[in-house]
This record gives structure tokens, C-alpha cells and sequence, in this order.
């Protein structure tokens, strides 16, 4: 174990702030060997250190047999290999500067080899321990201006982090509403709260200016605090402002006016006089009671100063960051009624999640300008990083010492940019989840023991599917522990990643999963599905070719239906194909509103973009038939499958193989395949579920050169706990089976209950 700062035991008692700790160093510096950039932030209180790291991870890969001139009859479909793959990825962590020294040496003693020979240096603190970092590290500091850095990290952030941004509402049920990022983040208004204020107008990636501020920040509340409290810890006065009562100190419009305010058209609450009421009073008062009043009375100050420029810029949105700020809800309480009462409610007041990492973000941007890191899309890595943790003093106190110490950030970078579909309808306000668990409670209870219960079986998979690995319990058991705490941190604080839903508690455990070398613990499984549904693919093909027209049509949609409703694995499954019965025994009723789309016999669709799900019966049985008619009647197909693994959905690799065998035995596969009107692509996602605005850059080229009319979203994971209310500028089609009960009581049907959605634009 490493030790980093003072010794000493840490209490378990509520009011403790005892600031020792004891950490794994791998979970402190991760990575930390195959380190190639440095750059680093120096705050007045806290450091954060920003690297890039090359990680090398399991990665399954699948490749087909060379079967010919062999009886292929009982040989598995393709190959599986395990292999290792070197990726990217970009860490940053928090802590007091009272660790500084311990850190650096923690460092300089793991680094085994570093191309960096400048290590990128930002904030005021740079020049304080320049001498320092250069002694422990050998490197040479190069200092970068503030804002820059502040900027550059707030642009990579909205870029690339959905859930980054929130407003707060402290009488809300969810105190932290958090927003999807517009694709066009520009302009906006910055403004830095440190020990000034600083306010910056950014109106593109280069282009910003500093427009005003002010001497009155968190230096003068801390200094003024110091004072009227005789409090020595900036974090101090702000818990005792949040004990504190201010209309005790402060002298309010109803003081003064007594009941006449209200022909004034004013609310009796209002301040009239900030520490009014102790020039009147001849009394002491509580030092909670000052604290409060000097942090209404500076909020108040900041946030009339930020309307004013937002006003005059005509902008909308003001982000706000700086130590003042580090999510503290009485700090953002203040800040947001303050922006909320001079504009009127015309302008919103934002926060970052990760506005404590801007500088360091920016700074180690400049030094990495020849690799360009904006050149591609970056993705949070869950399972690595802290998560947003609330400073509340009624809420987990210990947690949040620790969180107050460390913090860690991780991002992984992907293969491919990532865009929005071009098909959306309007893509500032997409929101691909369809329910918020963070806003609804009974969901999010119920789906968290959900995910609690079926931990020890996935924990269970995992190891089976690497039975050759002589750790692969014991790395089983490490993910089932990591995911299980990840669950718990959720319990307590479910914005802890932003906006928690069944999609982001599906993400994470991936992340986890991927992070203890279990890249697709579903891949035999697969395998072993995909070789059975071909089998029957002819015979299910000859038997719907037999069946008239306006009959083929429900023979079909309840074949894709009944695909993605079994258990792949289950007897009954494998019996119905041998016997041919999957699409008569399917019983499902479809909305009679929606059969217009099934029979309608006029112009065919251009361009289907279809976004597949499971492996086996889903996509041969299912899909595929469904794409050979849409081939039929003269339509082009996009069909877009998962770039990576994800229980047991069809990636894209596995579809390159699966279809490359079904067109040897269809000549209307194999024609559309060499006229490329049947396509094969990459989401760019590794998700069960499917955001929209964040697809793989190719797939979007596709779509528009190919004039894309109809969109088909398959699966629950996609079409209902995803793009249920997904707007698009064509028709689509969503459908799904509903697998799970309390889902189906949820959207008012049974079990099994099928979602046909079709929807036209309006026009």
C-alpha cells in the first residue's frame, strides 16, 4: 500500500476532515509507466495532473475458417481469438496541494519511460513550485496562460462528455438537472471564480476574449470570512454558510417597508441591505449566520455582473468553474438565483461536472498540439473515473473526505469521431434515454437491485468464458467487487456520472468488465447461436417465399419480433427452428395503425438504415429476411451493427461474417452485396443501448450519400430504453419485444408485449 500525506488514522465520525489516506497506487496513478505527456494545474489549494497513457487491453477478435473443400457440417462458424491492443487514453487527478511533494515522488519512482521532456504548466501555483517539479521530475516547466487553458478544457469537455453539464436546483427533487450537449457548444460566456473573477466571451474553438471581471471573488469571500469567523480553511466557512441563516444578518425589503413592499411589486424576501441588520442590532451574531450573508451578498455581486455581460452579448448561457465553485450547492444556489432574478430567467446559470480539470485540460491540449487530440472523439471511462460527488455535509461525510483528497478522471480515445445522425429531426434537443433514474426515484431503486442481482451471473460469465486463463476467477471476483461499489456510490449519489439511466448503469458495467480483461464474455455464446440460425435460414427463406404477398409482410415483422424475444440459448428456441415453426408460433398483435407501413405497395424507400441487435436468431432469422425484402421491393440497406461487444448483441465484425454465409446461399444478398446496395457499417458504439448523437462519423457520410427515408431501431435496449421518443426527419420504424415485467407495467402492457412504432414527420 502507498501512503500519500500525513499519518494519522481517519475517524468515522460525521464531522471528520482528517485528510490522510491510504490508497493503491495503481488506483491513485493508473498507468502511470507507459506515461508519454505531462501537463499540470496549480491552484491556491489544489493540483490536478493531467497524462496521456498508451493501455494495453484484451480485445476480442473474430475471423473465418478456410473451409474449403471441408464438410463444414458440425465446425464452429469462425474463429475466436483473444488479443491484445494498445489504446489511448487520458488521465487526470485532483488533489491538495498539501500532497504535492509525496505525489511528485510517487511519480518520479514509477515513470519507466517518458517522451516528455516539458511538462506544461498552468495556473498561479506553476510558478510557486516550478523549482520543485523540475527537482523531482527532470523536467523542465513551461508555463501557459490561464484562460487559454481554462477555455481549450471547457471546449474538449462539451465535446466530448454528454452529461457535462447541469443547472441546479436545490428544491427540486433532482438537485442536478443535467442537459445533453448541443452539437454547436459555441458561443457562450466563462466565468472563473477564483480568488477574482474572470469573464471570458468564447464565440469559437480560437476564438475568445476576455471581457470583464472583477477583484471580488473567492479570495474576498475567503478573506472577509476569515475575519467575521476566525475560520482558518476555505471549506470551513463554506460548511458553516450552510448551517447559516442570512435574514438574520441581512435586512430584507419587508424589513424596510414592512408590509407596503408589496405595492412595490417586490417579494418581502428580497435583500435590501447585506449585513444590514448589524448596524441596527446591538448584538453578537453566529459566525454560520455571517458566513451565509457575506456568500449571498458575493454570489449576488457575481452573478448581477455575469447577467449584465450576458446581456449585453446577447448570450443565454453562462458557464461557471472555479475554486468558488467546485460543486458546492449552496455556492451554486446562490449563483443560480442570483442569474435567475437579474435576467428575469432569460439566461441560465451552468456547471461542469468537471470544471476543476478546465486548466489542466487546456494545458496538456497545448502540449500536444502535434498529435491534435480534437481530431478525434474521447469517451469518460467509468470504471476509472471518481464521478461528481456531492459536498452537501449531510450526505456521506467520509466519501466525501476522500473524494476532497483524490479525484480521478479517465477518458478513453475512440477508433472514430463521433457524430450526430444526420436524420434528427433536431439535434440540440435529442435526449436519447427515455427514462431519467436520477429523477425517478421507484425506477432507480428498482433498477439498481436489478443490476445488483444480476451481478454474480455476470460475474459467472466472465470467468467461464476465458476457462484456459488461470485468473480468470480472481479477475471475476475484482470486477463483481469493482461494479458492485460503483452500484453502491450510485445508490448515494446517482448523478454521480451525470444523468443516470438503464444505458449509463449498462455502460459501466462494460467499462468494468473491459477494465479486468474481459473484452466479450459473451463471444462463445455468440458463436455458438450464429452457427444454429444459419443452419435454418434457408428453409425459414423458402417457407416465406411460399406465403402471399400481404401474408409475407406479418410473417416477416413477426419473425424480426420473435427474434428478439427468446433466450438465444433456450431448447424451445433451437426445437422451433428445426421444426421450422418460429414464425407461426410467434402471437403477437400489431396495432392495426401501424400496418400501413407493412402493406403499403407505392414508391419504395430509397435507403433503409436498420439498427441491428442480438446475434443468432435476432439477426438471421429476424433481420436478415426483413432486409432481403426490403431489397426486393428496390430499397438500399444500411445495416449498422455494433463496433464492439456488448452482451450478446451482433458486432460488426461477427456481421461481415454472417452475411458473407448467407449470401452464399442467397443470390438476393449476394447481388446486393456486390452492387453495394446492401452496406455493412460500424455504430461506433459498444453499448447495448444507441445514442444518436454520437455515431461513428462514416455512418453519417453514409447515410446522407445515400439520401437515407426510413430508419429501423431493433431491440429494447435501442427502441425503448433508448429512441422511444427520438424525433428523426424521416419515417422509422422502433420495434422491440418487452422482456421485462415491471418494464411492461411501466408502458401499461404484459410481458412480452410487442412495440411496433411507426412514425411518419410532419410535414
Amino acid at each position: 500500500m502507498y501512503v500519500c500525506g500525513r499519518g494519522g488514522s481517519t475517524s468515522g465520525g460525521h464531522g471528520s476532515l482528517d485528510k490522510s489516506i491510504t490508497l493503491p497506487p495503481d488506483e491513485i496513478f493508473r498507468n502511470l509507466e507507459n506515461a508519454k505527456r505531462f501537463a499540470i494545474d496549480i491552484g491556491g489549494s489544489l493540483t490536478k495532473l493531467a497524462y496521456y497513457s498508451t493501455v494495453q487491453h484484451k480485445v476480442a477478435r473474430v475471423r473465418s475458417f478456410d473451409h474449403s473443400g471441408k464438410d463444414i457440417e458440425n465446425e464452429p462458424l469462425y474463429e475466436i481469438s483473444v488479443q491484445e491492443e494498445i489504446t489511448a487514453r487520458l488521465h487526470f487527478i485532483k488533489f491538495e496541494n498539501t500532497y504535492i511533494e509525496t505525489c511528485l515522488d510517487f511519480i518520479k519512482d514509477h515513470l519507466v519511460n517518458t517522451e516528455t521532456k516539458v511538462i506544461k504548466a498552468t495556473g498561479g501555483g506553476a510558478y510557486k513550485f516550478k523549482d520543485l517539479i523540475e527537482k523531482k521530475l527532470g523536467l523542465k516547466v513551461d508555463k501557459e496562460d490561464v484562460m487559454t487553458c481554462l477555455i481549450k478544457g471547457c471546449n474538449f469537455v462539451l465535446r466530448n462528455i454528454p452529461h457535462e453539464v447541469f443547472a441546479y436546483q436545490k428544491d427540486s427533487d433532482t438537485e442536478f438537472r443535467f442537459q445533453m450537449n448541443h452539437p454547436n457548444i459555441f458561443p457562450y460566456l466563462l466565468v472563473n471564480i477564483g480568488s477574482g473573477v474572470s469573464i471570458v466571451k468564447v464565440e469559437t474553438e480560437d476564438k475568445f476574449e476576455w471581457i470583464g471581471g472583477s477583484s471580488i471573488g473567492g479570495g474576498t469571500f475567503w478573506g472577509l470570512g476569515a475575519l467575521l469567523t476566525k475560520t482558518k480553511k476555505f471549506d470551513e466557512l463554506l460548511q458553516l454558510a450552510s448551517k447559516g441563516q442570512h435574514t438574520n444578518v441581512d435586512m430584507l425589503v419587508k424589513d424596510v417597508y414592512g408590509g407596503a413592499y408589496q405595492t412595490l411589486g417586490l417579494s418581502g424576501n428580497l435583500i435590501a441591505s447585506s449585513f444590514g441588520k448589524s448596524t441596527t442590532a446591538d448584538k453578537e451574531f453566529s459566525k454560520e449566520d455571517m458566513a451565509k450573508s457575506l456568500l449571498h451578498m458575493i454570489s449576488n455581486d457575481i452573478g448581477q455582473l455575469a447577467c449584465l455581460y450576458a446581456k449585453l452579448h446577447n448570450l443565454d448561457k453562462i458557464y461557471f468553474g472555479g475554486f468558488f465553485i467546485r460543486g458546492h450547492p449552496v455556492t451554486m444556489r446562490t449563483i443560480t438565483y442570483s442569474i435567475n432574478f437579474f435576467s428575469k430567467g432569460e439566461v441560465q446559470a451552468l456547471f461542469l461536472r468537471h470544471e476543476g480539470y478546465l486548466g489542466a485540460i487546456g494545458a496538456f491540449l497545448k502540449g500536444a498540439e502535434q498529435d491534435n487530440p480534437n481530431q478525434y472523439s474521447w469517451g469518460e471511462n467509468y470504471a476509472g473515473s471518481s464521478g461528481l460527488m456531492s459536498t452537501s455535509p449531510d450526505v456521506y461525510p467520509m466519501q466525501r473526505t476522500r473524494s476532497g483528497t483524490f479525484d480521478m478522471l479517465e477518458m478513453d480515445r475512440l477508433e472514430r469521431p463521433l457524430v450526430n445522425l444526420p436524420l434528427l429531426k433536431d439535434p440540440s434537443t435529442y435526449i436519447p434515454d427515455t427514462v431519467d433514474l436520477t429523477d425517478d426515484a421507484m425506477a432507480r431503486k428498482y433498477w439498481l437491485t436489478c443490476f445488483e442481482e444480476a451481478l454474480d451471473g455476470v460475474a459467472k460469465r466472465a470467468a467461464a468464458s476465458q476457462p484456459d486463463s488461470i485468473d480468470a476467477l480472481e479477475r471475476a471476483e475484482k470486477f463483481r467487487q469493482k461494479y458492485w461499489n460503483k452500484l453502491q456510490t450510485l445508490r448515494q449519489q446517482p448523478f454521480a456520472y451525470g444523468t443516470l439511466t438503464v444505458r449509463s448503469l449498462l455502460d459501466t458495467r462494460e467499462h468494468c468488465l473491459n477494465e479486468f480483461n474481459f473484452p466479450d464474455p459473451y463471444s462463445k455464446v455468440k458463436q455458438k447461436e450464429n452457427g444454429i440460425a444459419l443452419k435454418c435460414f434457408q428453409s425459414v427463406i423458402e417457407s416465406l417465399d411460399s406465403l402471399g404477398w400481404e401474408e409475407r409482410q406479418f410473417a416477416l415483422v413477426k419473425g424480426l419480433l420473435a427474434g428478439n424475444v427468446f433466450d438465444w440459448g433456450a431448447k424451445a428456441v433451437s426445437d422451433s427452428c428445426k421444426e421450422h415453426k418460429l414464425f407461426t408460433e410467434m402471437n403477437c398483435e400489431l396495432n392495426p395503425e401501424y400496418t400501413g407501413f407493412l402493406l403499403q405497395e407505392g414508391p419504395p424507400h430509397k435507403c433503409a438504415l436498420i439498427f441491428a441487435d442480438n446475434s443468432g436468431i435476432d439477426i438471421i432469422l429476424g433481420v436478415f429476411p426483413f432486409v432481403r425484402e426490403l431489397l426486393s421491393r428496390g430499397t438500399e440497406v444500411i445495416l449498422a451493427c455494433n463496433s464492439g461487444p456488448a452482451l450478446n448483441d451482433v458486432t460488426y465484425s461477427e456481421s461481415l461474417i454472417v452475411t458473407e454465409r448467407i449470401a452464399a446461399m442467397d443470390p438476393v444478398i449476394q447481388s446486393a452485396l456486390r452492387e453495394e446496395k446492401l452496406l455493412l457499417v460500424q455504430t461506433g458504439s459498444s453499448s447495448p443501448c444507441l445514442d444518436l448523437s454520437r455515431l461513428d462519423k462514416g455512418l453519417a457520410v453514409l447515410v446522407r450519400e445515400r439520401k437515407t427515408d426510413l430508419v429501423i431501431i431493433e431491440g429494447m435496449g435501442r427502441a425503448i430504453h433508448t429512441n422511444y421518443y427520438a424525433a428523426l426527419k424521416c419515417e422509422s420504424l422502433k420495434l422491440a419485444v418487452i422482456k421485462n415485467s415491471w418494464l411492461a407495467d411501466r408502458l401499461g402492457g404484459k410481458i412480452f408485449s410487442v412495440i411496433f412504432k411507426y412514425e411518419v414527420p410532419c410535414k
